[in-house]
Formats: C-alpha cells, sequence, structure tokens
C-alpha cells in the first residue's frame, strides 16, 4: 500500500509555469509571482466555521448511516474540505457550482441548510428534494447549487452548460464543475473541454484528485497523471494545487475565476486532496494503509491547519475554538434530530415533478 502512495506522488503543489516537452506554452498557467495573499482573522474564522461545518456533519452522516437512517450510497467529504470552501471563497454572489455525488460538503459551502440536506440524506419530506433525492441529487437554484450528480463525470457536460447560458447572456457569472480523478477518464469530459475552449464559456473544471478514485491509485487507472494538463490538446491553460491548503485554494480560485470572467474562456484546476473515508460509506478501504491515513490525518489536515495560525495569531483563544466547535455540533444535531423526525413523503409524491 505504500507502494500505491508512493506512485501516485505527494500532496505538493507544481505551478505549472512554462512549456514541457511538445505542449505548447498558452496552455500552461503562468508562474505566480509571490505567495498566496495572507487570511485576515476573519477569512481565518470564517475558513474554520466553514470546514469544520462539512467536518461534523459528514461525521455525523457516517453515524445515522452505520443506524441505518440513510439508506443507498453515501459519500463522505472528509479531509477534502479545503476545496470548496477556498472556492467559494474566491467566487463571486452569482457563480454557480455543479459537482458529482460526493457532494454534501458543496452543498453547506453554497449555504444550503444543514436541516434540508439532512433530511434529504434520510428521505423526509423536509429534505431539499422533498426525500426523493437522497444523497446524490439534490439541488437549490437560490443558492445556485445545480446538483450532485450520480453519473461519473456527467456534471462536467452540464457544467460546461451552465456556462454556455452564462455566456449568451452575458451576466459576468462563471461556472464551477467538480469531478474526481476517476471522472477525469470519461470520453464526454473532453468533449466538454472542446466545446468550452472553442467558444471561451466562463467554467472552471476543478479535479479533486484524492488518489484513489473509487479504490484505484491513480497511478494505475491513468496514463497522464498529472490532471492539470489534461486540457493541453484544447489550449486550457490549469495548475496543480494544494487542496490542502485552503489558502493555496482560494488563490487558485481567484486566478482560475478571473481567468474565465474576463472571457478567456475555461480553465482547470487539479485540487491534490486526499479522502480519510472509504469511496463510500460501504467501502472498507482496503487498498490503503492505516498508515497512510493517519501521517496525512496528522500532518496535512486543512482544519487543523488553520486552527494552529489562529492559535499561533492569537486571532483565538482554545476556548473560542472549542465554542465554535460546540455551536457547530449543536447545528448538526438538530439536522441530525429534524432528519430522524420529518415525516415520510406521501406516496403521491412518486407522482410529482416529473416532466410530461
Amino acid at each position: 500500500m505504500a507502494a500505491a502512495l508512493q506512485d501516485t506522488g505527494s500532496v505538493t503543489p507544481k505551478r505549472v509555469a512554462k512549456s514541457e516537452g511538445k505542449a505548447p506554452s498558452k496552455t500552461r498557467a503562468k508562474a505566480a509571482a509571490n505567495t498566496p495573499t495572507a487570511f485576515s482573522r476573519e477569512e481565518e474564522l470564517h475558513a474554520y466555521r466553514e470546514m469544520l461545518m462539512i467536518r461534523r456533519f459528514e461525521e455525523k452522516s457516517g453515524q445515522l448511516y452505520g443506524m441505518g437512517l440513510i439508506g443507498g450510497f453515501c459519500h463522505l467529504y472528509i479531509g477534502q474540505e479545503a476545496v470548496v470552501v477556498g472556492m467559494q471563497m474566491a467566487a463571486l454572489p452569482g457563480d454557480q457550482v455543479i459537482t458529482g455525488y460526493r457532494d454534501h460538503g458543496h452543498m453547506l459551502a453554497c449555504g444550503m441548510d444543514p436541516k434540508g440536506v439532512m433530511a434529504e440524506l434520510t428521505g423526509r419530506r423536509g429534505g431539499l428534494s422533498k426525500g426523493k433525492g437522497g444523497s446524490m441529487h439534490m439541488f437549490s437554484k437560490e443558492k445556485n447549487f445545480y446538483g450532485g450528480h450520480g453519473i461519473v463525470g456527467a456534471q462536467v457536460s452540464l457544467g460546461a452548460g451552465l456556462a454556455f447560458a452564462n455566456w449568451y447572456r452575458q451576466d459576468g457569472t462563471v461556472a464551477m464543475a467538480y469531478f474526481g480523478d476517476g471522472a477525469a477518464n470519461q470520453g464526454q469530459v473532453y468533449e466538454s473541454f472542446n466545446m468550452a475552449e472553442l467558444w471561451k464559456l466562463p467554467v472552471i473544471f476543478i479535479i479533486e484528485n484524492n488518489r484513489y478514485a473509487m479504490g484505484t491509485a491513480v497511478s494505475r487507472a491513468s496514463a497522464q497523471t498529472d490532471f492539470s494538463i489534461r486540457g493541453v490538446a484544447f489550449n486550457i491553460p490549469g495548475e496543480q494545487v494544494d487542496g490542502m491548503d485552503i489558502h493555496a485554494v482560494r488563490e487558485a480560485g481567484r486566478r482560475a475565476i478571473q481567468h474565465a470572467r474576463s472571457g478567456k474562456g475555461p480553465y482547470i484546476l487539479e485540487m491534490q486532496t486526499y479522502r480519510y473515508r472509504g469511496h463510500s460509506m460501504s467501502d472498507p478501504a482496503k487498498y490503503r494503509s492505516k498508515d497512510e491515513v493517519d501521517k496525512m490525518r496528522n500532518e496535512r489536515d486543512p482544519i487543523e491547519n488553520v486552527r494552529e495560525r489562529l492559535l499561533a495569531n492569537k486571532w483565538a483563544s482554545e476556548e473560542d475554538l472549542k465554542k465554535i466547535d460546540g455551536e457547530i455540533r449543536a447545528i448538526v444535531n438538530e439536522a441530525a434530530d429534524f432528519a430522524t423526525t420529518d415525516p415520510e413523503p406521501d406516496p403521491s409524491e412518486l407522482f410529482t415533478d416529473i416532466l410530461k
């Protein structure tokens, strides 16, 4: 298992600064002259709260699944929190998000109600899809969240479609399409790349490379493991980002979003991240060692890194952070209580929300 980790490389950002081999230079992102912009106290606290909310929500989701209160598949986002929170910190109101089935964190980062998300997981009336969608099918037009999608890679084409609508309306908004290292090998991804660059669509393709897709190391599944250059054939610039560092994520997000919003077309961000749990709750994750997971948790955890900065800068005390954790746990517990007591949908709901 250690060999698999070595094959896939470490979670270290690699900026693409110049042309390598035969790749034209315009397909590569220019190296930034400066280090990521420092966060203010308010920004660090915001990042801490948002990531901790996702972490505690996902932990509770895992508990409810283990109790048999969540059926079907359930894919947890634990470990990857810095990616979506950092990107949301770089986005502007009106920018859209679409993702795959590891989607609870994206919903929460977009500001969707934890009670509505949790109630959908348990199939209750108060769920964001009225209890009919479950973990992989929730949406919120109000929050510009266009769904988690159960078909691998489907959201990439749909994300390009969102960007086409933005381009057509000339409304200045950007679509962010999230997908994993496994989905990056799907054919429709490259059709979407081609169309997005051809029409200069305002879309960011965010590849959340957590190293294992469903359970196979990227080195065994991908001939090209540098996902940031997957757009080379289409002249789409890209870069690798340390997805465990929210500072690096926000900085890269700002560059990518500015590129797309200014009319230059799509941009690829490969977020090098890591999930602590299995692919889904039914995955024992025997394809990697416990030592590997523990090392990532102990040395690279995105929430702990922010916590340490808050303490080191004296922007918060241990007591302050415990209070924040307590407040978030209370919100999550309230969501869980609602999700286990709210009524199930009436059988008549089977015949509503159907396109005729």
